[in-house]
């Protein structure tokens, strides 16, 4: 069982003439079995987060740490890792908006992805039989995995892609930038259900954005997190999703106005 830690986080990116920062100092303990929702209006820092999680060069942390401790005392400084080397240890990326990938099959893709976190290529008799399956609870065509990444995919064939791949890799902590987006309500309701197959096992955990709750009456949150002006500024229960979707964020915008 794993525990992903993340202290007094700053971020920045270049800007014409410096740096802007992001992250103002987040603060965000995520556990094995649990799901946290981090809500916030446009600009927040909310995706800028998901990427410093995963490690795009873009966003430079300039203080603060990301750690992956297990039950056993044993701990890892995500911050110290390359992309591929975070992947290995188990922190998953469903990108906002996954990219297309010219020249590579998804079924190539796929393989060669669980060959680098599984650490040996599983078998292809029982890997075609576990593609199949996953795909199949996606109501993805099978005729996919022929098809180079996500080109030429719809916006919610895309989403499915991304949970094909969570289902399929098994990460310990999935991030979830606003898988949400661009669903129509049957595709919102295949994606929530192919997380929720991922969660149910209870030994990973889940830290998924979003702007609205449509998603929330699908996949129901422990923890909910209010994000505003780069850091958490309130975080309760799934409650607080509620009072988000009557009040919206107004009354948090307002307070991190007055304090800058």
């Amino acid at each position: 069982m794993s525990t992903l830690e993340i202290k007094d986080l700053h971020v920045s990116i270049a800007v014409d003439g410096g740096t802007k920062e992001i992250l103002t100092g987040v603060d965000l303990t995520i556990r094995a079995g649990e799901t946290h929702a981090i809500m916030g209006p446009n600009g927040s820092g909310k995706s800028t987060l998901a990427y410093a999680i995963a490690g795009h060069p873009k966003y430079e942390v300039t203080s603060g740490s990301i750690t992956l401790a297990s039950d056993d005392g044993g701990r890892v400084d995500v911050l110290s890792m390359t992309v591929d080397e975070r992947a290995r240890a188990g922190l998953f990326l469903a990108m906002q908006y996954p990219v297309e990938v010219p020249g590579v099959s998804t079924a190539n893709f796929l393989r060669s992805a669980a060959t680098a976190v599984r650490g040996e290529a599983p078998k292809l008799r029982t890997w075609v039989k576990e593609v199949k399956g996953a795909m199949s609870d996606l109501d993805i065509d099978p005729a996919f995995v022929d098809r180079n990444v996500n080109e030429g995919f719809s916006g919610g064939e895309k989403k499915r892609q991304e949970v094909l791949q969570l289902a399929l890799l098994r990460p310990k902590f999935a991030v979830l930038d606003e898988t949400d987006s661009g669903l129509d309500v049957d595709a919102l309701r295949v994606v929530s259900e192919g997380v929720n197959r991922y969660r149910a096992g209870g030994e990973t955990g889940v830290l998924l954005i979003t702007h609205y709750t449509r998603i929330l009456q699908h996949i129901t949150p422990d923890r909910v997190h209010v994000f505003a002006g780069g850091k958490v500024v309130e975080s309760g229960g799934p409650e607080l999703a509620d009072e988000l979707e009557r009040s919206g964020y107004e009354r948090f915008t307002k307070v991190e106005a007055a304090v800058g």
